[in-house]
């Protein structure tokens, strides 16, 4: 009864916490399955700060040039012990993902190189690093050509069309794992190995890119155990654990992750240069923490996607679905429902939460946007957030939580919001 007042306390109804409740009864199972895998990769990542003999001396601040950083080192090469690649980067200079995955591309392509994309349109964000809509310095300016294989109805790749697509120029494949603002199924790993086994036959100095965001720590084995030259992701999302202020990663073989460092700081320069400024901690403890965090994040998307989908919206993934990242898509087909979604989500937040969120014109992005995100770090995903563009099919992405019991309170206002709108009736 007291919890059940708390939520009160915090604006839920008691409609919507039992109807909640009824909803939860029936994932005790799933939620299991995900702690399996979360103590799998806590103990993974535990040992690879164990084998690299991590110290309080690797938390020590660097500046200037950031010349002999055993630290940032060290924390290089547990990312690449944890995700089994030949050498990692690791660096708050990297701003975003969308930064990293743009020094990726650019820093393994040349003029008259193609970069292919088998899986269909990239994120939105990633137009412009391609010049698919034109922006100063893409990948078009400086002579690079894209070419784009779309994924068939039923979600699967158009084998065909890929073998049709691969030509002498074809340099690079992206392979975004993540839906992005689609409500197409995630990649599964083993899904984006089956992938990469068939364009490796076809040509096999390709090399493979995998555009990891969201997906970090939610299975077992990463896109790198299936055969990814390279996988790229953000700090302020999964692997970050909500503690990195900022950061990106690009983690692959040694030649891809050697062209990638001299692209982000200079020929010549390479992984030589780039002061920590005091953040290894927070990078540290973040990666540390990882595991858990997203497991909480993936426990607040099941609830979602059930909760939703009894009430008769589409979701993808649907409520039985197995995971591959910690998003969720509900399609409410107006922008009414988007709106008040995110209300719900902004008014659960721990700060901020007296913001009302609005449509707005974000750099990057075709349509307005709406993000919801009552966050200790700006723009951080792996909290709880949730966003959208407004545009058909009008559906709203809900990730993160650092607990599972904020996901939760997330979720129940959001249906709360949609209510008092007259949106939903229960």
């Amino acid at each position: 009864m007291e919890q059940k007042q708390m939520y009160k306390n915090l604006g839920i109804s008691e409609e919507v916490y039992e109807f909640g409740e009824k909803i939860l009864r029936n994932l005790e199972g799933r939620f299991q399955e995900i702690d399996k895998i979360s103590e799998y990769n806590q103990l993974k990542v535990i040992k690879a700060m164990q084998d690299n003999r991590v110290g309080e001396a690797h938390f020590a601040a660097t500046t200037g040039y950031g010349y002999n950083d055993m630290g940032r080192e060290t924390l290089e090469k547990i990312y690449a012990d944890c995700f089994h690649t030949e050498a990692a980067l690791v660096r708050p200079q990297i701003t975003c993902g969308t930064h990293a995955l743009a020094v990726a591309l650019s820093a393994n392509l040349r003029p008259g190189d193609e970069l292919l994309s088998p899986v269909g349109k990239p994120y939105d964000t990633l137009e412009e690093v391609i010049g698919i809509r034109d922006s100063i310095g893409s990948l078009k300016e400086y002579g690079v050509t894209y070419a784009q294989v779309d994924l068939l109805e039923d979600g699967g790749f158009d084998y065909e069309g890929i073998r049709n697509a691969i030509n002498e120029r074809t340099k690079l494949v992206t392979i975004q794992r993540s839906k992005g603002y689609q409500t197409r199924p995630t990649l599964s790993v083993e899904r984006i190995g089956e992938l990469i086994t068939f364009i490796k036959q076809i040509k096999p100095d390709i090399i493979c890119m995998v555009d990891n965001c969201y997906g970090e720590f939610v299975e077992e084995r990463e896109p790198s155990d299936v055969g990814a030259d390279m996988i790229v992701g953000s700090l302020i999302k999964n692997p970050g654990g909500g503690l990195a202020p900022i950061g990106g990663y690009i983690c692959g073989t040694k030649q891809c992750v050697e062209q990638c460092a001299y692209r982000l700081s200079a020929p010549g320069l390479g992984q030589e240069v780039g002061a920590n400024l005091g953040i290894l901690p927070a990078f540290y403890q973040g990666f540390f923490l990882a595991p858990t965090v997203v497991a909480g994040a993936l426990k607040g998307a099941i609830f979602a996607a059930n909760l939703y989908e009894t009430l008769g919206f589409s979701v993808v993934p649907n409520g039985t679905e197995s995971r591959h990242d910690i998003i969720q898509a509900v399609t409410f087909g107006t922008p009414e429902g988007v709106i008040a979604f995110c209300k719900g989500i902004q008014a659960a937040a721990p700060v901020d939460s007296y913001v009302t969120p609005e449509p707005w014109d974000m750099p990057g992005y075709d349509a307005p946007v709406i993000m919801a995100a009552g966050a200790f770090v700006q723009g951080s995903s792996i909290e709880l957030s949730a966003d959208g563009p407004i545009k058909p099919p009008y559906a709203v992405y809900f990730q993160g939580g650092l607990t599972w019991y904020h996901a939760k309170l997330g979720i129940l206002m959001s249906l709360q919001k949609l209510i008092e709108e007259g949106i939903v009736t229960l």
